[in-house]
This record gives C-alpha cells, sequence and structure tokens, in this order.
C-alpha cells in the first residue's frame, strides 16, 4: 500500500534525491481521473545545456540581470545561467530539491512556494524564469492572475518572465480530450491538470497544474502589468513565452 506521510508530502524531491544518489527512476504521475503515466525520465531534471531542446536554448538568450528561478528543480537551468555570470537565485517548494542544488554549487537556493514570492523585496529580480513546463505552477486562471502582480511588484522596471508551458489542444490523445470535457464540466480550464507524483511507496499530495494556450495565455496577463513579447515554439506541444511588462 501507498504510504501518505508527512514525510511524502516531498515526493518530488524524492524522485530527485534518488537520481541524485545513483537510482535512475521515470517520474511517475497520476491525473484525478485515474490517469497514470510514466512521465519523463528524472535524468531531464539534471540534463545539461548541450542536451536540452533548441527552444530551451533559444529562450535563455532573453535572460537579463538579477535571475529568479522558480520551481528550480534540480538546478539545470539555475547552474546554467549561474556560470555565465547571472546572479541566480533558485528557488523550490521541496527541501530536497533546493538541498541537491546547494550540493551541485547553486549559490543561492530557497525553500518557497510561488505563493510566497512576496518574500523577496520589491525590485528583486530583472529575469523570472519557469522552464520545464513551470507555468503550470500558477495552477488556475485566478490564481495566476493574481501571483502575476506580485511578480510585477517583485521585478524591475523592465523585467521579463520567461515561462514554458504545453497548448493542452494540440493533444490528440481520446484520454487528453476527454478529460478537457470532464474539466470545463466541472468548472475548470480544459487544461488544468489535478495531478501527485508517486514515488517508490510514498504519494505526493494533489495539485493543480495549468497548460494554457497562446491565446489563453492572453486572457490571463491582461490587467495584470504584463503582455507577451514573444512566443518560441518547440518540436512538440510544449512552447515558451518570453513576457515583459506593459
Amino acid at each position: 500500500m501507498l504510504k501518505k506521510t508527512k514525510k511524502s508530502i516531498d515526493t518530488y524531491g524524492q524522485e530527485l534525491w534518488g537520481y541524485f544518489k545513483g537510482d535512475n527512476k521515470f517520474e511517475i504521475v497520476e491525473r484525478d481521473d485515474g490517469y497514470i503515466t510514466a512521465g519523463l525520465g528524472v535524468s531531464t531534471y539534471f540534463s545539461e545545456y548541450k542536451d536540452w531542446p533548441r527552444h530551451e536554448k533559444e529562450a535563455m538568450k532573453y535572460v537579463k540581470g538579477r535571475v529568479l528561478d522558480v520551481g528550480c528543480g534540480g538546478g539545470r537551468h539555475s547552474l546554467y545561467l549561474q556560470r555565465k555570470g547571472f546572479d541566480v537565485t533558485g528557488m523550490d517548494v521541496s527541501p530536497l530539491a533546493i538541498k541537491i542544488c546547494k550540493l551541485r554549487g547553486l549559490k543561492k537556493a530557497k525553500v518557497l512556494s510561488i505563493t510566497q514570492i512576496n518574500q523577496f523585496r520589491p525590485n528583486s529580480f530583472d529575469t523570472i524564469i519557469m522552464m520545464g513546463n513551470n507555468f503550470g505552477l500558477f495552477g488556475s486562471f485566478k490564481r495566476a492572475k493574481w501571483l502575476l502582480k506580485k511578480f510585477y511588484k517583485t521585478t524591475s522596471r523592465n523585467a521579463l518572465i520567461i515561462a514554458e508551458t504545453t497548448d493542452p489542444y494540440k493533444r490528440k490523445d481520446p484520454d487528453h480530450l476527454w478529460y478537457h470535457k470532464f474539466n470545463l464540466k466541472r468548472g475548470r480550464m480544459a487544461g488544468q491538470l489535478r495531478i501527485r507524483v508517486k514515488f517508490k511507496k510514498i504519494v505526493g499530495s494533489w495539485m493543480d497544474y495549468l497548460l494554457v494556450s497562446k491565446k489563453e495565455l492572453k486572457e490571463i496577463l491582461k490587467n495584470t502589468g504584463w503582455k507577451i513579447k514573444k512566443t518560441i515554439d518547440s518540436k512538440n506541444t510544449k512552447y515558451i513565452a518570453v513576457i515583459e511588462k506593459v
């Protein structure tokens, strides 16, 4: 039986720690309709720049100044940018992820939820990156708008947000199409996932994870002080939005 304990709440961190210690596992994700997938290999969270897809490499060209990496995970983007001379702060809700980042050499790393971004002073950052599909951490339409206003206060006048997401409408799998309709019937966005991560005998807490089309992204950004500057497409359903202040 899978154990649900206080210690299992950092399931994501446990899988990262397992890989860091030599246990190469796939990420197991369960959706709230019972759909289960073995997603990315955990090694992806530790990949080097040379192995990144083209759209991620292209996005890094827009990074400037002081950087906040939201959901830094194993630290692959933070460490790359730090080596390039940027002043980078990684943040993640997972204590184990932050421990790994520090062990790998990241100078600044904090255990923080995305909702705690106001713990940073105004004008603290020039670029916020949300790579690895981490636009999803906004969770919902309403929560995204609320958090984007917090991001606005935490960043400098000409700051950028560089965020990766997935266009849910480009997925043709019948299970995903059914889930879109299921979401809409219960008043959620089509790409608003309800998921949890499993690792060995532990299972994480349920969380909302938001996937949006470019049209939906524009709607979310309205009246938040942000707008799309550029989008960078990938070879699949993912894309990166470079977002600037209005």
